[in-house]
């Protein structure tokens, strides 16, 4: 029988919380959905009353709170099945990214997964999907093969290719809590089991010089090598090294499909500069998740980002000026090198239609109440001063945080993609009753 939590349930806020606790959800009542049924209680509740409906899972990407109305959590939803024949995995919607990952290399697969094996792998999904085998394999949201979702009428409708394919078009890339809740989903594996991948840290003496190198790095790299550089202050921890005890300090990810022995040569250059720590090497694929090593406790996080056309070193002496190791910036700062297979089309094209920009630059650090407006203000000061190489795009799902606006969401996507996302969302939920928009409706 399905559950509906008043605010008077004991187990009601642990049922709000999600991993972003920048944006608190009050809704009226929560539906913990362990089933698919329970989801479809929880849509047909709210549409018969008229009530706003959000969804949550992790709680990783929210940008506007669940206030009133029916928050249908689908954490519960967490079975993985692999078929290893067809190399296709089928999830629930509260899979994590990791749970997914460890499925699939038990016969020897690999989704194209995040970098965080915390994140929920639907909602990774249904925001586009940039992740480590991303230059290699292309967008994570190309390699969807149906999706089951129930839609404002309390229906389950399966979308597919083939199967309501204007809807399987939409929740592609735009469909994130607003055309329905997505219950499950089945998406491609591919034949990959190990990786040349790691990280190495840069103290602050060698930061400028590590990250203008990796900058022209990056120009000649072959689509096998997926790269990132993070500027970070690291805590004050007894079990770091002195160098980077305490400091700002840059970190070098690598993941490469090829071969060790190319690998080794391709991340050579970087050696040469003798870093304070180097962890790259051979790995099971199933350790995917230790080249990032995101945290997983729960923080109130703002983020945003910008989609750049170039890394010149002119760019570099910016970012370096707002966040390099003289800048005490209160936040990281992380690119990712795009291109490869995330710059061409989708075989089965989605709403992820804009495809341009050589690197992503994100930034995002945590703030509790009254220190949350410098922390966006400083944000908002690195980003602006970062236009000249952007794009003028960013990416939806590197989005979190109240300040995001429908605007900044907006030029994720084609002009023309967002009046198609648009017409079907009238459609699908003529009512407006999947109303938690992500980015709120000023700027």
């Amino acid at each position: 029988m399905t559950e509906f939590l008043s605010p008077s349930d004991p187990r009601f806020d642990a049922e709000c919380v999600g991993y972003n606790l920048s944006v608190a959800h009050r809704p009226d009542l929560v539906v913990p959905a362990s089933t698919v049924e329970d989801a479809i209680d929880g849509v047909r509740f709210a549409a018969e009353r008229g009530l706003g409906i959000a969804v949550q899972a992790t709680g990783h990407g929210p940008s506007l709170p669940a206030d009133g109305g029916v928050l249908i959590r689908t954490s519960g939803l967490d079975a993985v099945e692999i078929d290893p024949v067809r190399r296709i995995a089928r999830v629930g919607a509260g899979v994590r990214g990791g749970d997914l990952v460890r499925a699939a290399a038990a016969h020897g697969l690999a989704p194209v997964n995040g970098s965080s094996p915390e994140v929920g792998v639907i909602g990774y999904h249904l925001g586009g999907g940039v992740g480590i085998l991303g230059r290699t394999l292309g967008w994570a949201v190309d390699h969807v093969r149906a999706l089951d979702v129930v839609t404002a009428d309390g229906a389950v409708r399966r979308a597919s290719a083939t199967e309501e394919p204007e809807l399987f078009w939409a929740l592609r890339g735009a469909g994130r809590g607003t055309l329905g809740v997505v219950v499950g989903m089945e998406v491609a594996l591919h034949p990959i089991s190990r990786l040349y991948g790691g990280g190495m840290h840069f103290a602050a003496e060698d930061v400028e010089r590590a990250l203008r190198a990796w900058a022209q790095w990056t120009q000649t790299v072959p689509e096998a090598m997926g790269t990132s550089a993070l500027l970070i202050r690291m805590p004050d921890l007894p079990q770091l090294p002195d160098a980077l005890r305490g400091r700002s300090v840059l970190h070098l990810r690598f993941a490469f499909t090829g071969s060790a022995e190319e690998g080794a040569r391709l991340i050579q250059p970087f050696r040469d500069l003798d870093p304070a720590t180097d962890t790259v090497a051979e790995m099971p694929y199933a350790e995917v998740g230790s080249i990032h090593a995101e945290p997983t406790a729960p923080v109130p996080f703002h983020g945003r980002n910008t989609v750049l056309a170039s890394l010149d070193p002119a760019a570099i002496s910016t970012l370096l000026r707002h966040a390099g190791p003289e800048a005490a910036a209160p936040y990281l700062v992380e690119l990712r090198l795009l291109g490869g297979a995330l710059a061409r089309p989708a075989a089965v094209p989605s709403a992820i239609g804009r495809r341009d920009g050589a690197f992503v630059l994100y930034a995002g650090g945590a703030a509790h109440g009254d220190d949350a407006p410098a922390l966006r203000s400083a944000l908002a000061g690195l980003i602006g001063d970062m236009s000249p190489w952007s794009t003028g795009g960013v990416l939806a799902s590197f989005l979190s945080g109240p300040a995001v606006t429908r605007a900044e969401l907006a030029t994720a996507y084609l002009p023309e993609d967002t009046a198609r996302v648009e017409r079907i969302k009238r459609a699908v939920d003529p009512h407006d009753l999947f109303r938690a928009h992500h980015g709120r409706a000023d700027g």
